[in-house]
């Protein structure tokens, strides 16, 4: 006697939609769980003023194409402001008020179909691409504004936004080497504030590993420290891989079991 079997079902590829917020741009890309990525990468210019409502209207617009084709399973979002518990606290780049305990994450996923999704400051999400895990490293971007990430053994430590910190004549890190203060100092000048902020960072953080990102990182001339790095700008994207897997980015690295943070957004 023979009996059929059934054929066995295959599980749905996770296939991640990653956006990156800036204050300047919105760029998107779907990526696999090593947080390489399967589709082009979109971008569209952030609206300015940006409400809330504006903003998801702007990202649904932006992905709609990637997500016909490569229909994702999960959403991760990293953010230019303080997020917690996967809504923004503040967003300080998009020129109007309103912007206080909103949950962005959870207005894009209704109009994504549902799907589950977890957000995180953009600085913390490119820092996921870009670490090694060992010691202690710090993640400095470099756009519209500044922000910045702190990582222990590859663990994310809770958030600092520094980039509000009074650095210079009672300008925050914001309007010494942001973009605006970038085009009113010139290329040269703004390279040297950001040189003295590279040094101001490794006495306040004593860091193991700086690592520099952002649209602006491109623009720097000055010569970095051996334990100073520039990464790449789709680092905003490929870590919103680690979300999901933290172990994922990176493959090659040997984490500590301790520090494979799984469920940490949850």
């Amino acid at each position: 006697m023979v009996t059929s079997r059934k054929p066995k079902t295959r599980s749905k590829a996770e296939q991640i939609l990653a956006i990156d917020v800036g204050g300047t741009g919105l760029k998107a890309a779907i990526i696999d769980t090593s947080g390489h990525m399967l589709s082009e990468r979109v971008r569209v210019a952030t609206p300015h003023p940006c409400t809330p409502d504006q903003l998801v209207d702007t990202l649904v617009a932006l992905v709609a194409p990637i997500v016909a084709q490569y229909p994702p399973t999960q959403i991760s979002i990293g953010f230019p402001g303080f997020v917690r518990n996967n809504r923004i606290l503040t967003a300080p780049h998009f020129g109007v008020t309103g912007w206080h305990d909103i949950a962005l994450a959870d207005k894009l996923a209704a109009r994504l179909g549902g799907l589950p999704v977890r957000m995180i400051n953009d600085a913390e999400m490119q820092g996921f691409a870009a670490i090694e895990g060992k010691g202690i490293e710090f993640v400095l971007t470099l756009g519209t504004g500044a922000g910045t990430a702190l990582f222990r053994d590859g663990e994310l430590m809770p958030h600092l936004e520094l980039a509000h910190h009074p650095v210079s004549k009672g300008r925050a890190y914001d309007e010494y080497i942001g973009d605006a203060a970038r085009r009113k100092a010139g290329d040269k000048r703004w390279n040297r504030r950001v040189e003295k902020i590279v040094g101001i960072l490794a006495s306040l953080v004593n860091y193991d590993k700086l690592w520099i990102g952002g649209g602006n990182a491109a623009r720097l001339k000055f010569e970095l420290p051996a334990n100073v790095a520039v990464v790449s700008n789709d680092a905003g994207i490929e870590g919103g891989a680690k979300l999901w897997h933290p172990r994922s980015v990176r493959e090659t690295r040997q984490l500590p079991e301790a520090n494979a943070r799984k469920g940490a957004f949850e």
